[in-house]
């Protein structure tokens, strides 16, 4: 009997995965629009120096490089830098080595974790950050409106683009012994089941299925009333108590598959759109899933919605946090603050 309970459980989250996928597809039109309200400018003229950031262990890290390289060389532009990450520094050093060195432009060749930590590094310089996506999600760019499966594309909007400066944010989590750590995002940092969604999901699903694996983790986390009770304050307000499975904060929405989950989200508005969801059962889960997937405008009780510059979190036990899909740690309060137009992309 457990067998068959099993795979019961195995079918239906292959059914729910499989219709997750194709209501994006379907949606995928309605949702196009750019995450930036205003228009880009063009980059400084003359020969720039590039710089790459490089996570070697991505699949086509190399042919990124080698397209960079040849793109500098057809422009008749110095040879480009080029930095690894390691397992022990994910990007930092190598970010503020191209800056000593005087880059134009400095483009981290990964996933999301490269890019966070590389724009964290340039965020309130004049060198800008162009984008060559080789990970799973690619949130920036896919915000950015780049074509994410297109490489040679991306690369000749890393080194020739146009540019413009965008919001990024900053969340302060107070671990429970009272150390406190900053973490820079520039798409979607989290608390609560997203962050413990992002902590389960297999890295071995990830490489065969893509950003779908997070489907099964998120299928394993939505039965029962795990709300937490957590406390919130807007731009320096009074704490409000409510119960909650996640708090977001966006600074843009885009989702892989084109899905915007909170439409009004602007990557260039100096405003951090936050959503409060708090389902119960599975017609709360529904609710969120047509209010996300068609748009309504209307607040829901289970998924509400508020734009601030500042927020703050405190809750009465250890709850996780993620930033830009990397889980970051656990934290009695957690702190998040935009910071308006302090880093310049390269866009197409």
């Amino acid at each position: 009997m457990r067998g068959w309970i099993i795979a019961g459980a195995v079918a239906a989250a292959g059914g729910v995965a499989v219709a997750s996928w194709w209501g994006v597809r379907r949606l995928k039109e309605q949702h196009a629009r750019s995450a930036m309200a205003e228009p880009a400018g063009p980059p400084p003229a003359g020969p720039q120096q590039v710089a790459v950031v490089l996570n070697p262990i991505k699949e086509r890290a190399d042919e990124a490089r080698m397209l960079i390289e040849a793109a500098c060389r057809g422009a008749g532009w110095p040879e480009p830098l080029v930095f690894h990450t390691t397992k022990a520094d994910p990007g930092y050093t190598a970010a503020r080595r191209a800056l000593e060195a005087g880059a134009d432009v400095v483009i981290p060749c990964g996933g999301d974790g490269t890019v966070r930590v590389v724009a964290e590094v340039l965020a309130g310089t004049d060198a800008a950050l162009g984008l060559v996506p080789l990970g799973t999600g690619n949130l920036l760019a896919r915000n950015l409106d780049l074509d994410v499966t297109r490489l040679a594309q991306c690369v000749h909007t890393a080194v020739f683009g146009r540019q413009r400066r965008i919001d990024t944010a900053a969340l302060v989590l107070t671990a429970p012994d009272g150390t406190r750590s900053t973490h820079t995002f520039l798409v979607i940092a989290g608390v609560g089941m997203d962050a413990e969604i992002l902590n389960d999901t297999s890295e071995d699903l990830k490489r065969v299925v893509g950003w779908m694996a997070y489907t099964e983790a998120g299928i394993r986390h939505m039965p029962g009333q795990r709300r937490r009770r957590v406390e919130i304050s807007l731009d320096g307000g009074d704490f409000q108590t409510r119960r909650v499975r996640s708090v977001l904060f966006a600074n843009c929405s885009k989702l892989p598959g084109g899905v915007d989950f909170i439409p009004d989200a602007f990557i260039d508005d100096g405003v951090l759109d936050v959503a409060v969801m708090s389902p119960r059962s599975l017609i709360g889960w529904i609710a969120m899933y047509v209010k996300i997937m068609v748009q309504h405008k209307r607040q829901l009780p289970v998924m509400q919605f508020y734009g601030a510059q500042r927020v703050a979190i405190r809750v009465p036990e250890p709850i996780q946090a993620q930033v830009d899909g990397d889980v970051v740690g656990s934290a009695t309060r957690v702190d998040v603050e935009v910071r308006p137009a302090s880093l310049l992309v390269r866009v197409a």
